[in-house]
């Protein structure tokens, strides 16, 4: 099969051309091969289109494996594939205007389609429409021009809905109307207060429904809280300065910046060839190179998407291990698990590690929590029971979800052509690893030096922006990173704004009273108040919206309880981590891992509900000998 490119202005026809020449299995070893990428600059659209999809749809003319006569009869065939949405007007193509792609373009045993090259195609690039076009887009349509007359297949594209999701938007409003306009105010709580947390409750359940994106919908609850003159625009906007916002910015830079030069990529690739002769070895390797690059790639989501799951599906689909497919089994299910699992150890380990921990940490200093040197206390008191954790989640799901294929002999070596196709460390690696190790530095000793969290990650982003290890382009790419300083500044400053009022005081002594009426010990009580804390996360899709709705919250409730000030606030946000492979929605590496297609629904809920069980009886057991040795209660 060759593809032919027509392209004229804003029309692009792909064109497949079916001849008879014999594909061994040692020139398209490829289990799913690209035959053509195209970028239009008319468009500035792109395409992929995969051998597989193509035959299911009847797209491919029949089969090169015919004989010489049938392949020189079917060059004068095409298969036809017109994407009629992207053409302003008519027009017509002739024969001049066809050109072939050479074969040797699109070289199957070159690096481009190697299983481990360091810039593998992760996700489609057919990004969704951004446009608000009213008018419903043609259908594509794909006919043999061979017959005229022969059956079309049309596969047509359903408008997409506009505005916000009726269901939910009702849903959400209604929780902040009835808790404003029905429910009783306490004597002891402001008229303002009160008006608040209707405007808060309604905004942590529209981050539950989804009415809209979580940034739009944050910005609607920001509008009504000051349209209504609850806050003023000052105290409104007052969390948009918040440092630790900013660092939880600047850590996304950071992650992109280990992705685009494929050191996250080569530190895990080290370790698959050093420790992935078995499987076990293997899942070890890949963990304990995530713990390694945490502190310095603040992003769960990027780790997982960006260096852990290109390798894992390498890793599988040269092992015979398909997604979808009962193959999955043999070596993906469980490393996709046993990666999904270990991860919440790993942010637990660091303070840097995940962006929900300098969240927590700021909440915490709200209620006057103050944690002296975070990032050597956090380590500490998290470095034990991270450690046990961490070293058991895969030897357990070993035994309870076991892969077909105990032995991955091959690997160290696919491990070893990989890096041998990587080439040398390169200019921009040798940058990230000195900037990282600046800022991971200055983030330990920064509190006896007198700098800041925050001017050490400007400071590591300046050297990358002035180096060209990234540029300003790659920053303002960086959707996620400025969707989470819109959504997280909102939360953070009505949870502040609930403090100031009295809200959160008023919510605590409540839960006090009723506790201390069932005669409940603070031991007793913190270890109710943490497993609400974490069970209450089936109802949220993000870590850090559940940080921003509920830590404050329970924090008051553990200090009213008794429970000392430091090792709740510690727990807590440990617990935010570790409860991040709960579900297949519960993080965004959650996302990412279950996107992969190795782990069925079922499996990912029983194996997050069984983990999560093992993971609180280590680090309860663990953590209450390590933590009263180290003084924290």
């Amino acid at each position: 099969m060759w593809p032919l490119v027509c392209q004229t202005n804003k029309t692009i026809t792909l064109y497949y051309v079916a001849i008879g020449v014999s594909a061994t299995p040692t020139t398209l070893h490829h289990p799913n091969p690209l035959f053509t990428f195209i970028n239009s600059p008319h468009t500035h659209t792109h395409f992929i289109l995969y051998r597989q999809k193509m035959e299911r749809l009847a797209f491919c003319s029949p089969s090169s494996a015919t004989s010489a006569a049938a392949a020189a009869a079917a060059t004068t065939s095409f298969s036809r594939l017109s994407f009629h949405h992207l053409r302003s007007r008519s027009s017509t193509i002739s024969n001049a205007v066809l050109r072939p792609v050479s074969c040797s373009r699109f070289n199957l045993d070159g690096p481009r389609f190697n299983l481990f090259h360091p810039k593998p195609f992760l996700f489609n690039p057919l990004s969704k429409p951004t446009s608000r076009n009213p008018q419903s887009p043609k259908p594509i349509t794909a006919s043999s021009s061979s017959s005229p007359e022969s059956d079309k297949v049309i596969v047509t594209t359903q408008p997409q809905p506009q505005g916000a999701k009726l269901i939910p938007l009702i849903i959400s409003v209604s929780i902040g109307l009835l808790v404003r306009f029905f429910v009783p105010r306490p004597p002891e709580v402001t008229p303002q207060a009160w008006q608040l947390l209707a405007i808060f409750l309604s905004t942590i359940a529209g981050l539950v429904l989804s009415p809209l994106p979580v940034g739009a919908w944050a910005f609607l609850g920001l509008t009504t809280s000051v349209l209504t003159k609850t806050l003023t625009f000052a105290s409104a906007f007052s969390a948009f300065t918040n440092e630790v916002i900013w660092l939880i910015v600047i850590s996304f830079f950071f992650a992109r910046g280990f992705v685009k030069t494929g050191l996250g990529d080569r530190i895990a690739t080290y370790f698959v060839k050093w420790l992935g002769k078995s499987t076990l070895g293997l899942s070890y390797g890949l963990a304990l190179s995530e713990a390694l690059i945490a502190p310095a790639m603040p992003s769960t989501t990027a780790r997982a998407g960006g260096v852990f799951l290109p390798i894992i599906k390498s890793l599988s689909l040269s092992a015979g291990s398909k997604p979808g497919d009962p193959s999955s089994r043999k070596l993906g299910s469980y490393l996709i698990q046993s990666q999904f699992q270990c991860a919440g150890n790993s942010s637990a380990l660091f303070l840097t590690a995940a962006a929900q921990n300098l969240l927590c940490l700021k909440l915490a200093e709200e209620l006057g929590v103050i944690i002296t040197n975070p990032w050597v206390s956090w380590f500490k008191a998290a470095s034990l029971p991270a450690f046990i954790s961490l070293l058991a989640t895969p030897f357990i799901l070993y035994k309870l979800y076991p892969p077909e294929t105990k032995d991955t002999p091959e690997a160290p070596a696919m491990a070893a052509q990989k890096l041998n196709l990587m080439g040398p460390v390169t200019k921009n690696e040798w940058v990230m690893i000195g900037t990282m190790l600046l800022a991971v530095s200055l983030w330990v000793f920064g509190d006896a030096l007198g700098i800041a969290s925050v001017v050490a990650a400007m400071l590591g982003l300046s050297i990358l922006l002035l180096l060209g290890v990234l540029d300003w382009d790659d920053c303002l790419s960086e959707k996620s990173a400025w969707d989470t300083l819109a959504w997280f500044a909102v939360l953070v400053g009505m949870a502040g704004q609930l403090t100031n009022l009295g809200i959160v005081g008023w919510m605590s002594s409540c839960v006090a009273k009723t506790l201390q009426a069932l005669s409940l010990s603070w031991p007793a009580a913190f270890g109710v108040l943490q497993a609400s804390y974490f069970c209450i996360h089936y109802l949220f899709a993000s870590q850090t919206g559940h940080v921003g709705a509920l830590y404050s919250a329970f924090l008051a409730m553990h200090l009213a309880s008794g429970v000392p000030g430091v090792l709740s606030a510690l727990a807590l946000a440990y617990n935010t981590n570790l409860f991040g492979a709960l579900t297949h929605y519960s993080s965004g590496q959650a996302a990412v891992y279950f996107g992969a297609g190795y782990v069925d629904l079922p499996d990912v809920f029983k194996m997050g509900f069984v983990m999560a069980v093992i993971n609180a009886i280590i680090w309860a057991v663990v953590g209450t000998f390590w933590w009263k040795f180290l003084g924290l209660y």
